[in-house]
C-alpha cells in the first residue's frame, strides 16, 4: 500500500508539462479515483509504471482518447458525427498543455504517438474557414479548430511585441522566449529556456528540448504525413545558428552546435572529420546529429561518371570545379565553445 499512497501522491493534478524520460504523468484529465483503480487492479501496468520511463505520458491513462482519435480519424465523413468536434477540442487541449505530444523519448529512443497526429489531421477535417484576429491591421482566416494562442502573464512565456503567432495545439513551455517575428506551428512542442529568435519557424511536430536557442531565420521543418513518420527532434542545449534549415525527422542531439547556414535532411550525408565517419539517413532511422557534435557547412567535390542517362561527359564537373553542399563535423564541444555561447543564459 506504501507504493500505491507514493502513487496517488505524484499523480495529484499540476499546470506543469511531464518533461521527457520522466516517470510520472502531473495530471491526465481522468478523476483520480479512475488513475488509482487502474493502478491498483492492474499489477502489468504498475510494474511498467515502476520500470519504463515516461510510460505514464500517454498510456494507459489516455486511453479512451485515444481510441475515440482513431476511430474518428478512420471515418469517412467525420463531420456528421456530432461528438467529433467535442472530442477534437479535448484533444487539443491536451496538446497544448502538453500532457501529450507526437513523438517522446523512452530509454534514449524516440517514439512516434502516431495517434497524435491523426488527432491534428482530424482536426483540419472538422474546421471551417472563420475569420480572425483584431481587425484591419491582424487579419487573418484559417480553419477555426486551429486558431492562433493567447498567452498571459500568468503562463510565464515571453512573447515580445511584433507580430509573432503560435497556433493552439502547440505547447510553449513557461521560461519560453518568442522574440518578433516567429511562428510556432500546431503539434510542436518547445521545452523550458527556449530561445525562438526572429523569423524562425517551428514546423508541426517539431520536438525542441530544454534552453535550445533557434537562432534567427532558422528553420525547423515539420511534419503531419504519413503519420509515423518522425518529426524533427532538437534534443537539449543545442545551438541552432542563424539560417539553418533543420528538416526530414532529422535527430540533432543533446549540446550539439549547428553552425550558421546548416541545412540538415534526410538526404544529406554528415561527414564527421574528427571520428572518420560518414553519418547517413537509412529506410528506418533519421540523420542523427551526435551528441557534443559541431557542425558547420562544408562542400565536397563533384566527380562525373558517364552514365546511359547522363549528358555530361566524364571529367567535365572535375573541368568546371564543381562541388556540392555537404554539412561537416569539425569538433566536438568544448569549453571553447561553451564559452563562445554563454552569453545566452544573460537573454534568459
Amino acid at each position: 500500500m506504501a507504493v500505491f499512497d507514493c502513487l496517488r501522491g505524484l499523480s495529484k493534478p499540476t499546470n506543469r508539462p511531464l518533461a521527457a524520460g520522466a516517470s510520472f504523468l502531473p495530471t491526465t484529465g481522468i478523476p483520480r479515483s479512475a488513475k488509482d483503480h487502474v493502478i491498483e487492479t492492474n499489477p502489468i501496468i504498475l510494474v511498467l509504471i515502476l520500470l519504463v520511463p515516461g510510460f505514464l505520458y500517454t498510456f494507459p491513462f489516455m486511453p479512451s482518447l485515444k481510441s475515440s482519435i482513431e476511430r474518428l480519424a478512420a471515418l469517412g465523413e467525420v463531420e456528421h458525427d456530432p461528438s467529433a468536434r467535442q472530442t477534437f477540442l479535448e484533444f487539443r487541449e491536451a496538446l497544448t498543455q502538453g500532457k501529450i505530444r507526437a513523438a517522446e523519448k523512452i530509454h534514449g529512443r524516440w517514439t512516434v504517438n502516431a495517434w497524435v497526429k491523426q488527432g491534428i489531421l482530424l482536426g483540419f477535417r472538422l474546421g471551417q474557414l472563420a475569420e480572425m484576429g483584431s481587425g484591419a491591421c491582424l487579419s487573418f482566416v484559417d480553419k477555426d479548430t486551429f486558431p492562433a494562442r493567447q498567452f498571459s502573464a500568468a503562463d510565464h512565456v515571453r512573447v515580445v511585441p511584433g507580430g509573432s503567432s503560435v497556433r493552439e495545439g502547440a505547447y510553449v513551455a513557461p521560461s519560453v522566449i518568442c522574440m518578433p517575428p516567429m511562428f510556432i506551428n500546431v503539434g510542436a512542442y518547445v521545452d523550458e529556456g527556449t530561445l525562438v529568435d526572429s523569423h524562425a519557424l517551428v514546423g508541426s511536430c517539431a520536438q525542441i528540448g530544454k534552453r535550445v536557442h533557434l537562432s534567427a531565420a532558422a528553420q525547423i521543418g515539420g511534419v503531419l504525413e504519413p503519420v509515423n513518420a518522425a518529426p524533427v527532434i532538437i534534443e537539449d542545449d543545442v545551438l541552432v545558428g542563424g539560417n539553418c534549415g533543420v528538416y526530414e525527422g532529422t535527430l540533432v542531439r543533446a549540446r550539439a552546435v549547428l553552425g550558421a547556414g546548416t541545412i540538415l535532411t534526410r538526404s544529406t550525408p554528415l561527414y564527421d572529420l574528427v571520428r572518420g565517419e560518414i553519418h547517413r539517413a537509412t529506410l528506418d532511422t533519421p540523420l542523427e546529429v551526435p551528441e557534443n557534435a559541431v557542425v558547420v557547412p562544408g562542400s565536397r567535390a563533384v566527380t562525373s561518371r558517364q552514365g546511359s542517362s547522363s549528358e555530361v561527359k566524364k571529367g567535365a564537373a572535375d573541368a568546371w570545379g564543381l562541388s556540392l553542399y555537404t554539412p561537416v563535423i569539425v569538433k566536438y564541444r568544448d569549453q571553447k565553445t561553451d564559452r563562445g555561447i554563454e552569453l545566452e543564459n544573460w537573454l534568459r
